[in-house]
């Protein structure tokens, strides 16, 4: 991060006021059920916005090659092992939603957040927190959360309309669309295949992957079992494959007596020996890269596997994958509705397996860019969305291999906690210009959602936002942060998929994020930044007259709001989010050239309809700079 010579020093210059911003999208009422009452005290995730209702499924099977990673031990067992696949697969669904959901007994059921068992998970996030039981209570509002999503519901078979038509307190229901000119009756679904953080689960993430389902997307998100997240169980066949012994004798695990004799295995957080604090930006010790490299290898192979589940769904072997199935009831961890009531049949050739996304956070965001570096590896994969990455955690571009780079479009969305992260941010930059550098140049762009924080591409901050306020002083609102980085992704997707895939996206909302003027960290200005002291960087921010915030952070924003319709003036997109690097149209338009995806013609897309902050239907406007497209850069000022 280059800072000029008159810029205030770190935590001393004078922080803005909370962001001008748009309210969060509207959102769906169902699916709900009783716990997401107001009388419940218990915490609620907000539903999906886009014109699909949203199915999940849950599936562990046998990896096809369990093995071993490193050489590092823990009580005489290797701790990186490669033995099952967990994984929940969010994607469109085809039901009529009501405002309840069915009764109890009923096909639909909804997957818990926290997972099961919940007072195990609950107890391995407190000791990944340092608290040890208290992470009980402190989760104790969250282990009756359902997501807003059916189990093992139909897969969509129709296509969403071209412009969403939901208003706020509309009841879900299914929204037909004409089907696009040329294209089959029935739609095949883009994949993006999602790698959490440390401290993260498959369900953690739930409202990203879940978003992005509610569009026209079929998510894997997977739960690695490399010792990043808080607590994970791994289960074993009960004979034939994937049993203990089975385990050992294809891969060479090992297992304790213990875990052979209850059928499962528990992976929690791993602290470096002699470093547990190895991703504090003030550790001393700095990172401990043995570890963490060796743990992005095995999140790699998970990702594997996991494209290999689905590459058998759509080769319509979807029972045999049921039959392997190790959530189900009998396994621990799992609920006893398993994967029934799915029609295999109807996810036949219905994903499409080329040009997938890989897309993550933290660290997950740290493996998919050695993803997108591993094209010989990877060819599948084609695209990455990146967000809030841990640099240091990230492999370096290996100087003896010169094809490891990364190869494909990408898009890195920070935090704003993230971006006052010197060494961090830097690293983020070069990844971008890594891309876009010669040969084989592709687009990438770099934003920073403002007044974020780290766990604001989480579920955590939309469950526990009064923590992320008071604690890490994040002045955004969770649901409108939410939908910039959904926003943003939807239009890199747009922009990068071939235009086959790319129009299965085509109601989403384009707010043209990607075509925001560009705001160079160090030209921005004190006053606009939230920059805390030293000791707190990318931890949490720092809020001006907080004391006045705090009376009611909802009613400043709107009087915020308020304030500014009385002067005539509407959110701008630098209120909300920092475009720092876009590419150039010479490189969009040589990538298209080289692939395989639209022509030279298509590099400008067409702009869906828009909305207001207050859903009204509004004009499209023209992008900033006198209707240059998103990929035009200004001419350079005498400072640069």
């Amino acid at each position: 991060m280059r800072l000029p010579t008159d810029h205030p020093k770190l935590g001393g210059e004078t922080t803005s006021q909370i962001p001008h911003a748009k309210k969060p999208k509207p959102r769906r009422h169902a699916p709900r059920g009783w716990r997401d009452e107001a009388y419940i005290p218990a915490k609620a995730l907000p539903t999906y916005t886009g014109p699909y209702p949203v199915g999940t499924m849950e599936i562990e099977v046998p990896a096809s090659k369990p093995q071993t990673f490193s050489h590092i031990t823990r009580n005489k067992r290797h701790v990186l092992q490669l033995e099952t696949v967990l994984m929940t697969i969010y994607y469109p669904a085809s039901i009529d939603q009501e405002d309840k959901l069915p009764k109890r007994g009923s096909r639909f059921s909804r997957e818990l957040w926290l997972g099961r068992p919940r007072l195990g998970i609950a107890e391995g996030y407190g000791r990944f927190a340092g608290v040890g039981l208290l992470g009980i209570p402190i989760f104790a509002t969250t282990m009756f959360t359902k997501l807003p999503a059916f189990r093992n519901a139909p897969l969509a078979h129709y296509w969403a309309p071209p412009a969403d038509t939901k208003t706020e307190g509309l009841k879900a229901r299914r929204e037909y669309g004409p089907v696009p000119p040329g294209a089959p009756d029935t739609p095949s679904f883009p994949l993006i295949l999602f790698s959490h953080g440390l401290g993260g689960t498959r369900t953690m993430y739930s409202s990203v992957c879940g978003e992005f389902a509610s569009y026209g997307f079929v998510v894997v998100a997977v739960e690695h079992r490399d010792g990043s997240g808080p607590r994970t169980y791994i289960n074993h066949a009960k004979h034939g494959e994937g049993t203990a012994t089975d385990l050992e004798r294809r891969g060479g695990v090992d297992h304790h007596q213990r875990e052979k004799k209850q059928g499962y295995g528990i992976v929690d957080y791993i602290f470096p020996k002699d470093n547990p604090m190895d991703t504090s930006p003030n550790n001393d010790k700095g990172v401990d890269t043995e570890l963490r490299k060796a743990q992005i290898d095995l999140r790699m192979a998970e990702l594997e596997e996991a494209y290999s589940v689905v590459r058998e769904l759509v080769n319509g072997n979807g029972k045999m994958i049921a039959d392997r199935n190790l959530r189900k009831k009998g396994y621990i961890g799992s609920s006893r509705h398993g994967l029934e009531g799915i029609d295999w049949s109807s996810w036949k050739g219905r994903v499409r397996m080329d040009h997938v996304t890989i897309c993550g956070h933290s660290f997950g965001a740290a493996t998919a860019t050695e993803i997108l570096r591993r094209n010989d590896r990877f060819d599948y994969v084609s695209q990455g969305i990146i967000y809030d990455i841990w640099g240091a955690g990230t492999k370096p571009p290996n100087d003896n291999e010169p094809d490891h780079r990364i190869h494909a479009p990408m898009i890195a969305i920070n935090s704003e906690a993230f971006t006052y992260w010197p060494s961090n941010f830097q690293l983020v930059e070069s990844l971008v210009k890594e891309a876009q550098s010669e040969p084989c140049a592709s687009p990438a762009w770099l934003m920073t959602i403002r007044g974020t924080v780290h766990i604001s591409q989480s579920d955590f901050s939309l469950l526990y936002p009064h923590i992320s306020s008071i604690f890490l002083k994040m002045v955004a609102n969770p649901r409108r942060a939410l939908d910039l980085n959904i926003n943003a992704s939807l239009e890199f997707l747009d922009q990068t998929l071939p235009e086959d895939l790319a129009i299965v996206n085509r109601a989403y909302k384009n707010e043209n994020l990607l075509e925001a003027e560009l705001s160079p960290l160090e030209k921005i200005p004190t006053s606009e930044m939230h920059k805390p002291k030293e000791k707190y960087i990318a931890a949490r921010l720092k809020i001006r007259h907080e004391w006045v915030y705090r009376i009611s952070p909802k009613l400043f924003r709107a009087l915020k709001r308020k304030d500014a319709k009385r002067h005539g003036r509407s959110p701008q997109l630098g209120d909300e989010i920092w475009l720092h690097s876009k590419p150039s149209k010479e490189i969009v338009e040589e990538y298209f050239r080289r692939t395989t995806g639209r022509s030279e013609s298509d590099v400008e897309p067409e702009k869906t309809r828009e909305f207001s902050a207050e859903g009204d239907s509004v004009q499209p406007q023209e992008p900033p700079g006198g209707g240059e497209s998103a990929f035009a850069q200004p001419n350079p000022s005498p400072q640069s």
